[in-house]
């Protein structure tokens, strides 16, 4: 690693656009890793920077940590990552961005009529859940 490039965490906070306490935490969550000084001081990778925008890209489309991390650990070991392998991660939301947009549609379309709970409050409830049958369905929005 060539040392004259590696960022203090104030610095890679100011570059990121990323507290330094979320900086931590990607780093015990596995997300990102820094280097220590001889006086135990963090240092991350200049490259550090894309694996930083491309978790809070991910976290911004509601994609869970472990999924996250999942993804990075796909990433070579050997280089530094590509504009082709941050490609190939970023297209691995898609069916997610997709599936995301369906639910949300049902959630706007539904948000009027029936919220799909099963709570037999509405008049319209008794005949879209006659004998409140969602509930085996467990607790929560049972048709969402």
């Amino acid at each position: 690693m060539d040392r004259a490039h590696e960022l203090t965490p104030g610095e890679m906070s100011v570059r990121s656009g990323v507290a330094v306490s979320a900086l931590h935490f990607y780093e015990r969550e596995g997300l990102i890793a820094s280097r220590r000084t001889s006086g135990n001081q963090r240092r991350y990778a200049r490259e550090t920077l894309r694996r930083v925008a491309f978790i809070r890209m991910s976290q911004r489309l509601g994609i869970p940590l472990s999924r996250i991390r999942e993804a990075l650990a796909t990433l070579p070991d050997d280089r530094i990552p590509t504009s082709k392998d941050w490609a190939r991660l970023s297209a691995g939301w898609r069916e997610d961005l997709d599936e995301r947009i369906v639910h949300l549609e049902r959630l706007r379309d539904n948000l009027t009529g029936c919220i799909g709970c099963g709570c037999l409050s509405l008049k319209t409830c008794a005949l879209a859940n006659p004998d409140d049958v969602l509930a085996q369905h467990g607790p929560g929005a049972a048709r969402l």
